[in-house]
C-alpha cells in the first residue's frame, strides 16, 4: 500500500508516514492512500478503525460523485482528470474522502492531477483544516476539467468550419469522439455538482463560510460545464445529422447521374439490340451506308435525350 500524510501545525505542514499519522492528535492531519481495494479495507479496518458503511464508500469499485454526513464527518467522492489511460465512457478518476475538522483520510486507484495542486498548497501553508482542504482540491478539479470542456467545443467549431460530403468519414469520426466524451464528462458533472451543493450546505463546524463559498463557486463552475457538455452532446448530433445529409445528397446527385446516363443509352441499346438480330428480314441489312445511318441516328436520339434533361434542369 502506498500513500503519502502530511501534519499541519501552526500553519506550516510537515510530511509524514501514514501509520504515524493516524496516531496524532494534535493539529491537522492529511492521510491519503492508493492501493488495490483489499490493502486499503484492512488499513481502514484495523488501523483507522473507520466503521462499515464509510470503507465500503471509501473503496468502492464503481462511485459517482456524492456526499453524505457520518458523524460529524462528511464522506465525500468526487471525479477530476488524469493522466493515466481511462475508457471514453468512464474518462475521469475519482478520489474518495472521509472529512471531519482536525482530519481527512483520501482514497484513489488512479492519480490524480488535481492531487499535484492540493498538495502544493498544503506544503505552501494554504491549507489548515479540512475545509480548506475540499475546498482547494475542488477549486483544482473544476480548474482542470474547464479547460477540457472548452477544447471539446472548440473541436466541434472546427468541425462546422470544413463541413463537406467529401470530408464526411473522417468528421464522423471526430465529432463522434467529442461526443462520447462529453457524454463521459456529464455523466459524472451533474451529480458532483450536487454533491457539492450538498456539502456546502452541511450543518458541520469545521466548514467556514469562505469554505462554503469556494465550494459553492466550483459547484456553480460544475454546473456550467455540464450546460456547455449538454450543448456540446446536442451540438454533435446536430453536427452528425447534417454529415449523413450531405452524404445521402451526394449518394442522390451520383444516382442521379447514373440514371440520366442509363436514360441516354435506354433507347441505343433498343435500337442497336433490334438491328443487330441475326435474323432474316432486317432491312437495309445489305445496304453499304446502313451503319453510318443508323450510327447518326443513334447520336441523334443520344443528343436529343441528353438536351432534353439539360432543359428539365436535372443537373442543377
Amino acid at each position: 500500500m502506498s500513500g503519502f500524510a502530511y501534519v499541519v501545525t501552526r500553519g506550516r505542514a510537515r510530511a509524514v508516514d501514514p501509520h504515524d499519522a493516524i496516531r496524532l492528535r494534535r493539529g491537522f492531519v492529511w492521510i491519503h492512500l492508493t492501493s488495490r481495494e483489499e490493502e486499503v479495507q484492512a488499513w481502514l479496518r484495523d488501523v483507522a478503525r473507520l466503521d462499515r458503511f464509510t470503507i465500503d464508500a471509501l473503496t468502492a469499485l464503481e462511485t459517482r460523485p456524492r456526499c453524505d454526513q457520518i458523524d460529524g464527518a462528511a464522506v465525500l467522492n468526487l471525479r477530476g482528470m488524469t493522466h493515466a489511460a481511462m475508457q471514453s465512457s468512464d474518462p475521469l478518476a475519482s478520489i474518495r474522502l472521509r472529512a471531519a475538522g482536525d482530519r481527512v483520510i483520501s482514497v484513489t486507484r488512479l492519480p490524480l492531477d488535481a492531487l499535484d495542486v492540493t498538495r502544493a498548497a498544503t506544503e505552501a501553508g494554504e491549507v489548515l483544516d479540512a475545509g480548506d482542504l475540499i475546498a482547494t482540491l475542488a477549486e483544482a478539479i473544476t480548474e482542470q476539467l474547464d479547460p477540457q470542456v472548452a477544447d471539446l467545443g472548440d473541436s466541434l467549431d472546427s468541425c462546422e468550419e470544413q463541413l463537406d460530403a467529401r470530408q464526411a468519414f473522417e468528421l464522423r469520426r471526430k465529432v463522434n469522439a467529442v461526443r462520447r466524451t462529453a457524454i463521459g464528462y456529464r455523466r459524472f458533472l451533474y451529480p458532483q455538482r450536487v454533491a457539492l451543493e450538498k456539502l456546502a450546505t452541511l450543518p458541520v463546524r469545521w466548514l467556514s463560510e469562505e469554505d462554503r463559498l469556494h465550494i459553492s463557486a466550483a459547484a456553480d463552475r460544475a454546473a456550467r460545464m455540464a450546460e456547455e457538455l449538454e450543448s456540446i452532446r446536442e451540438r454533435a448530433s446536430l453536427i452528425h445529422e447534417t454529415l449523413t445529409d450531405l452524404r445521402a445528397e451526394v449518394i442522390d446527385q451520383r444516382s442521379l447521374v447514373i440514371a440520366v446516363a442509363a436514360m441516354v443509352f435506354l433507347p441505343l441499346t433498343f435500337i442497336t439490340g433490334l438491328f443487330g438480330m441475326n435474323v432474316q428480314g432486317i432491312p437495309y441489312d445489305d445496304h453499304p451506308s446502313s451503319f453510318w445511318v443508323i450510327t447518326v441516328f443513334c447520336l441523334i436520339v443520344s443528343a436529343a435525350v441528353t438536351f432534353y434533361f439539360v432543359r428539365r434542369h436535372w443537373f442543377r
